[in-house]
């Protein structure tokens, strides 16, 4: 049987960031003039191993899911809307679903555990939908853990499974589910020690008096929980089935080397959960933008990420990678088109 967590090798190769320096260093600007495009084109060609990366038949996964305490009201929103919201993204309504056309991102929603049904038996599979239900949205967390170990292994082993069929060098990382700002403001302040307080925010736009009540209610659950340490035993308790399977794809793509972007709160707490588990993770990760949720700033600072965008975000879905995604493509296509002083005739620098 293959093992649940993949060990991630250490991909860093000083050759080859030196020869792309040199080949960034040696194109027709002065040193450093492109600034962060620079820097990304430099990780881009590290992830891929080459000094001429090219990105092939990107992947957006929205991985979809319900939560269980959601029934204490967390969230501005009822449950419904995590089902609503999925058959909007099917439909191509959704935000995520109209930047995956205009970029040409191939975008799949996962049904991880959604409360409701999208494909009732004798139906024709729906395109772009894979259903992995690992229960009807999980547990309420202020009760007891948010799965069972059983369910988080079976979530992991699914998101690996999803990655090794769909094609490509890139993973774009979304996802949707009323209650998991929760999840996420949970996971993040029991692996950074931060206070619950610096880690929650308004998620679906809850007024000053919601978010208070939510913090009272995240800080219940971590006391519930208060042995809860290790990384797998902390996504069991606090995470979602969304979560558990995004994990899952996420270092399934880390192994296979493909470009993981990172968007907002919701995956960023899911990446801290994979570094904690396999560091070398992050040397795969580009990080799309910081959102306006309250934690993500400091969930940033936590892995030592920088990341692309920072637009005032928290929508989710996997907005802000899309958005982010032609950043991507531009690092790529300047590292292998244009020209270098010596190719163009161009005078160089005096000494």
């Amino acid at each position: 049987m293959p093992e649940l967590i993949p060990s991630l090798a250490d991909i860093a190769d000083p050759k080859l960031t030196q020869a792309l320096q040199t080949k960034l260093d040696q194109k027709t600007k002065p040193l450093g003039a492109l600034g962060a495009l620079e820097s990304l084109a430099l990780r881009l060609g590290q992830i891929l191993g080459t000094e001429s990366p090219a990105l092939d038949q990107a992947q957006l996964v929205v991985f979809a899911a319900d939560h269980g305490l959601a029934a204490r009201g967390v969230s501005a929103y009822p449950s419904d809307v995590t089902w609503q919201m999925v058959e909007n993204f099917l439909a191509g309504g959704a935000c995520v679903s109209v930047l995956a056309r205009q970029h040409g991102l191939n975008l799949t929603v996962v049904d991880c555990g959604v409360r409701h049904d999208f494909v009732r038996q004798g139906d024709a599979p729906r395109a772009s939908l894979w259903v992995r239900k690992l229960g009807p949205g999980t547990a309420d967390a202020s009760q007891g853990t948010a799965m069972t170990r059983a369910q988080l292994e079976q979530g992991i082993t699914n998101g690996r499974e999803l990655v090794r069929q769909l094609p490509g060098n890139a993973l774009l990382l979304g996802e949707m589910g009323i209650g998991n700002t929760s999840a996420a403001s949970l996971i993040q302040a029991r692996l950074t020690g931060l206070d619950i307080a610096e880690c929650t925010g308004s998620g679906t736009g809850l007024a000053a008096d919601g978010v208070r009540r939510k913090v009272d209610i995240l800080r219940e659950v971590l006391a519930l929980h208060a042995d809860v340490a290790a990384p797998l035993d902390v996504l069991q308790a606090f995470g979602g089935f969304e979560m558990a399977t995004m994990l899952g794809a996420v270092l399934e793509a880390a192994d296979q080397r493909r470009v993981i972007v990172v968007d907002g709160f919701i995956t960023t707490a899911v990446i801290a959960v994979a570094h904690a588990l396999q560091p070398y993770v992050l040397q795969r990760c580009v990080f799309a933008h910081q959102s306006a949720e309250a934690g993500h700033l400091r969930l940033l600072q936590h892995l030592q990420a920088t990341p692309l965008l920072s637009m005032g975000l928290r929508l989710g879905e996997g907005s802000g990678a899309a958005l982010a995604w032609p950043l991507l493509q531009s690092a790529c296509v300047m590292l292998r088109e244009m020209a270098s002083f010596a190719s163009a005739g161009v005078s160089e620098k005096s000494a």
